[in-house]
């Protein structure tokens, strides 16, 4: 059962590579706007409540509360930005009111945006330093060598 090939010579070769690459590049156009209209109907939903939150009045302010990519922010910052407020509630703020705590967190995530990995470490570095104890015993007092002729004689 040996299946015929259309392909006698070079010229139908050549012919039925074209036609492949026609099939080949209709299929990927039919792929694409399928691929297209896909992302269009799972995206719907989205956009639809995307309308109707911009129709509330404030919900710009707690958008750009909750925005994500802050180009400034590194992992530190946004586990400060996340923890310091329930630190701050569950410990020191027990029995405070709503509005005593939604103001602590309001202003302890506006500290916590000028803080970044770099600047808590240039502290911890400072604050390292200044622990650390200086070298003064006798490991650290140099010696001077003698290595015999002095550089300034004349020995040539």
């Amino acid at each position: 059962m040996r299946k015929e090939s259309k392909i006698k010579n070079l010229d139908d070769l050549r012919l039925e590579i074209v036609r492949l690459k026609a099939l080949a590049k209709e299929q990927e156009d039919y792929l694409s706007d399928q691929y297209h209209l896909f992302n269009d109907k799972v995206a719907a939903p989205v956009r639809f409540v995307k309308s109707l939150i911009s129709w509330v009045p404030g919900a710009d302010l707690a958008k750009n509360l909750f925005a994500k990519g802050r180009k400034d922010e590194d992992w530190l910052s946004k586990a400060l930005r996340i923890g310091l407020p329930v630190v701050l509630n569950r410990f020191f703020l027990r029995k405070a009111g709503f509005l005593k705590r939604a103001l602590v967190t309001l202003l302890s995530q506006q500290a916590v945006g000028a803080l970044n990995k770099d600047r808590v470490s240039e502290v911890i570095n400072k604050i390292a330093d200044f622990i650390r104890p200086t070298r003064r015993g006798k490991h650290s007092v140099r010696r001077k060598v003698d290595y015999g002729i002095p550089p300034d004689s004349e020995t040539y």
